[in-house]
């Protein structure tokens, strides 16, 4: 990855806007902040624009109140009056959601950093690796390859929190030994493990416990006890006054049971619904998820599906999965 060539952007221009996919994770609010306190010590002006609202359970990393909510009569403009467009931990251009058109539309630089496999040619220059565990984890190298600035707790924080969650808590593919004398050095800038922890895993609402005691009671398996499966109703939502980025993690429950081996959890939206993938081993539900147009990675995908009814996709998608289990599971 050619991170000079990003460095030489980022010294040559003046102003940034930063952006997530919708329904951010640790690894995207994490990776903004950092690049946003990167930017903020070269003296740049940064603008963080997001289609979705923070989940509350990340509002911690942003401790300064920097991350805004689209807003089109405010914030449209700002796509033209940028240096520099940077997506982040994104490669797809619908993952912007109505943000879509202004990025795309914009003539300033665009910048995608990433890891995700298959990207969208969108941007004017793609700094993407799938060998990263996460968009946090690159911009961790970008500083130390090119020492651009010295980082201290500021960057520290987030970029740890973006990692340790991409990672699974450290026990997917990807946890390697160099990824652990990252995390050391992370450690000694002062990030508390446990702290990181605690806001963004132990301080749940009850609506989203209560949202996932409704979604364990759908679970069904099939495929002789290989694919487990979860719906959750839009109606659920209003009903408990939980949030759609409460089923973060959700999916991985049916892979905590013996024998499953692919899970998958429906989750019905106002305008659609979306199906989130999880898998063990080499079983490559990016490519199941490329099925019906969505994407991600070996283990972990998913597809978001606008103006149909959950209902009636959900029979053909779970036939896809037993179909494409057959081909890609061994025993």
């Amino acid at each position: 990855m050619d991170f000079n060539k990003l460095k030489n952007i980022i010294e040559e221009n003046d102003s940034f806007l930063l952006t997530t996919h919708v329904n951010p994770d640790a690894d995207a609010i994490g990776s903004e902040i950092a690049m946003y306190y990167i930017l903020k010590k070269l003296g740049k002006k940064t603008h963080i624009i997001n289609y979705s609202e923070t989940p509350y359970n990340l509002e911690f990393l942003d401790k300064e109140n920097v991350i805004r909510k689209y807003d089109k009569e405010i914030h449209q403009n700002l796509f033209d009056e940028v240096d520099v467009l940077i997506a982040l931990d994104f490669n797809r251009s619908n993952r912007l959601v109505s943000m879509q058109e202004a990025f795309l539309s914009s003539n300033k630089i665009k910048i995608s950093i990433d890891h995700h496999p298959e990207p969208e040619e969108f941007v004017d220059f793609n700094f993407i690796d799938i060998n990263y565990s996460a968009t946090g984890h690159i911009i961790y190298d970008f500083l130390i390859t090119t020492k651009i600035i010295s980082f201290d707790y500021s960057i520290a924080a987030p970029l740890y929190a973006a990692i340790m969650t991409d990672t699974g808590s450290f026990r997917f593919e990807r946890t390697t030994a160099e990824l652990h004398r990252i995390v050391a050095d992370l450690l000694d800038k002062g990030v508390s493990p446990a702290d990181i922890y605690d806001n963004i895993y132990d301080h749940s609402k009850i609506s989203k416990i209560k949202l996932l005691g409704r979604a364990l009671n759908t679970l069904q398996l099939i495929s002789d006890n290989k694919i487990g499966y979860m719906y959750i109703y839009r109606s659920t939502f209003k009903e408990l006054g939980a949030l759609e980025s409460d089923t973060d993690n959700f999916v991985n429950y049916s892979l905590s049971i013996e024998n499953v081996v692919l899970g998958m959890l429906f989750v019905e939206l106002k305008d659609g619904f979306k199906v989130s993938f999880r898998s063990k081993g080499k079983i490559p539900v990016n490519k199941l998820a490329s099925q019906i147009g969505g994407g991600g990675h070996l283990n972990a995908a998913g597809a978001r599906l606008n103006n149909l009814v959950m209902i009636e996709e959900m029979p053909k998608i779970i036939k896809t999965a037993k179909e494409f289990l057959n081909k890609y599971y061994q025993e």
